[in-house]
């Protein structure tokens, strides 16, 4: 999947937990409401990467693994968004930096 179709599917999807944040809360979460979700799912790959690699009690499931790791490419996609950042972008201008710095 391209880039732009997931950022464009992201903000659609975000924009549907808007309205149940609306419902819930009184009103949609803000970016820094974001940014502490996806925090808490970022530590969730960390026990599940644990987990996979048998360091952590608890069994995990490679789908498990999976999903998780996507809900955190989407955190970061949403909030990219959020902030007026192009996620394409800022990706391309990091890789090409880091391969200038390594290469």
């Amino acid at each position: 999947m391209e880039i732009k179709a997931v950022q464009q599917r992201s903000v659609k999807l975000r924009d549907n937990y808007h309205q149940l944040e609306q419902q819930q809360d009184g009103h949609p979460w803000t970016l820094e409401q974001d940014a502490l979700a996806f925090l808490t799912d970022a530590g969730l790959v960390g026990r599940q990467v644990m987990a996979h690699e048998q360091s952590w009690p608890e069994a995990v499931s490679s789908a498990d693994l999976a999903s998780k790791l996507a809900e955190n490419i989407w955190w970061l996609v949403e909030m990219a968004d959020r902030a007026d950042i192009d996620v394409e972008t800022a990706l391309t201008d990091f890789l090409d930096e880091r391969e200038q710095h390594l290469g």
